[in-house]
C-alpha cells in the first residue's frame, strides 16, 4: 500500500472519533442539559442528520477543489464541533450541544470519503484492499472516542464533559496535521478539467451494477444500525441483562465490524465481490436466526458478531464494486449519491429502532430486516443474470 493509504488510515482513526464520542456522551450530557427527558437522545440523532446534509456539499467541493483541501476542512469542522461542545458544557446550554452534534456530523461526511480517496491512490486491482485498510481506522476510533469522552466526566463537577470536548478538538487537530503533512494529492487519479461531468445520472443509474453496489452498502448499514441501536435497550430493559453484558456485546460487535478488514479486501480479489456479498447476506441471516431464537447472553453475543461480519462484507463489497460503474469525471456525483443512500438509510434505521422495539419487541424487530436483505439479493440476481460488467 502506498503512503497515502496509511495516512488515511491514521487520519480516519482520529477524525472518526467524533462518531463514537457523541454516541457515548451525547445522551448522557443530553439528559443533564435537555429541557425534557425525551430530548436526551437528540444530539446522537443529529450527528447522522449533519452527515446526511453535508454529503452533497462535501462531494461537490471535492470535485471543485480536490480531496485534500476538503479533508482538511472536514477536520476543521471536527475541531469546531469540539469547541462548540465545550462552550455548551461551560454554559449548560442544550441547543449549543445539538449544534455541536450537527457540526460534528458534517465533519464525518468528509471522513466517509476517505475510503474513495484511498481507492484512487492504488491500482484498480488493489481498490478493495485500500478501502478495507481505511476501515481499520474505525476500529481505533471506536475505542479512542469513548476514552476521550471520559476525560472530564468525573473531574468536572461544575462543567461536566468540558474537558472531554476539548479532547475531541485536540484529536481533530492531530488528524489535520497528519493529512496536511502526509497526504499527497498527486496520488489521486488526475481529474479531468473539462465541463460536463460525464453521462447523465439517468444513464448511469440504468446499470444494475450501480444499484447492487449502493444497496450493498446502504442496506448493510441500515440493517446493522437498526439491530445494533436496539440491542442495549433490548438486553437491559427486556431481557434482564446488566449494563456490563450489553457493553461487552457492543464491543465485540464493533470488533467484528472492522477486524475482517484485514482480509476482506483480499477476499474481493480471491473469491470475487458477488461471492463475498453472498457471504455477507448469509452472515446477516445467521444473525437474525440467532437473535430471534433466544435472549440469553450468548444469543446476543453471537448474533451481534455475525452482524458485524455481514456489515463488513457488504460494505467493502459495495464500496469496491461502485467504481466499476462510473468514469473518473462521474465519480463525485455517484459517490455522493451512494453516501446519501447509505447514511440516509442509516439515519432512518437508527431513529426508528427504538420505536419498533417498544411497539413490537426484539424478535419482530430483527425479522423486519429480512425483506431488505431479500431486496439486495434480488438486485444481485438481476445484475448477475444480465452479466454486464460482472468480474468475479
Amino acid at each position: 500500500m502506498p503512503l497515502n493509504v496509511w495516512v488515511l488510515v491514521a487520519a480516519q482513526a482520529l477524525a472518526m472519533c467524533t462518531a463514537p464520542f457523541i454516541v457515548f456522551i451525547g445522551s448522557i450530557q443530553g439528559r443533564l442539559l435537555a429541557p425534557a427527558p425525551e430530548y436526551a437522545t437528540l444530539p446522537v440523532g443529529l450527528v447522522v442528520v449533519g452527515t446526511v446534509l453535508a454529503i452533497k456539499p462535501a462531494t461537490w467541493l471535492m470535485e471543485k477543489l480536490g480531496r485534500k483541501q476538503v479533508m482538511l476542512l472536514g477536520t476543521c469542522m471536527g475541531m469546531l464541533a469540539g469547541c462548540l461542545g465545550a462552550f455548551a458544557s461551560w454554559l449548560s446550554f442544550f441547543p449549543l450541544l445539538c449544534l455541536a452534534a450537527v457540526v460534528g456530523g458534517t465533519g464525518l461526511a468528509v471522513v466517509h470519503q476517505y475510503r474513495f480517496a484511498a481507492m484512487e491512490s492504488v491500482p484498480d486491482h488493489m481498490a478493495g484492499s485500500a478501502a478495507a485498510r481505511v476501515l481499520l481506522g474505525g476500529l481505533v476510533a471506536a475505542w479512542l472516542g469513548p476514552e476521550i469522552a471520559t476525560l472530564g466526566s468525573a473531574a468536572e463537577a461544575v462543567h461536566p464533559f468540558l474537558l472531554s470536548w476539548l479532547g475531541l478538538a485536540s484529536v481533530q487537530i492531530v488528524a489535520l496535521v497528519i493529512l496536511a503533512a502526509g497526504y499527497r494529492a498527486q496520488g489521486e487519479r488526475a481529474r479531468e478539467a473539462h465541463a460536463g461531468g460525464g453521462r447523465p445520472m439517468k444513464e448511469i443509474l440504468a446499470n444494475p451494477l450501480i444499484w447492487v453496489a449502493i444497496s450493498a452498502a446502504a442496506i448493510g448499514y441500515a440493517v446493522m444500525s437498526f439491530v445494533m441501536t436496539a440491542t442495549p435497550l433490548s438486553m437491559t430493559e427486556m431481557a434482564g441483562h446488566d449494563l456490563g453484558d450489553a457493553k461487552r456485546v457492543i464491543q465485540l460487535h464493533i470488533i467484528a465490524m472492522y477486524l475482517p478488514s484485514l482480509i476482506s479486501g483480499w477476499l474481493t480479489r480471491v473469491i470475487g465481490i458477488p461471492v463475498m456479498m453472498g457471504a455477507g447476506l448469509l452472515a446477516y441471516l445467521g444473525c437474525i436466526g440467532l437473535a430471534a431464537s433466544g435472549d440469553n447472553f450468548y444469543h446476543y453475543l453471537s448474533a451481534l458478531a455475525l452482524l458485524g461480519i455481514g456489515w463488513n462484507f457488504l460494505f467493502v463489497g459495495g464500496t469496491t464494486l461502485l467504481p466499476r460503474g462510473y468514469t473518473d469525471t462521474e465519480r463525485f456525483r455517484v459517490q455522493g449519491l451512494n453516501d446519501i443512500f447509505v447514511f440516509g438509510s442509516q439515519a432512518a434505521a437508527a431513529l426508528s429502532a427504538g420505536v419498533i422495539l417498544s411497539w413490537f419487541g426484539w424478535s419482530a424487530l430483527v425479522m423486519l430486516a429480512v425483506p431488505f436483505l431479500v431486496i439486495h439479493g434480488l438486485l444481485m440476481l438481476v445484475w448477475l443474470t444480465r452479466g454486464e460488467g460482472v468480474r468475479w
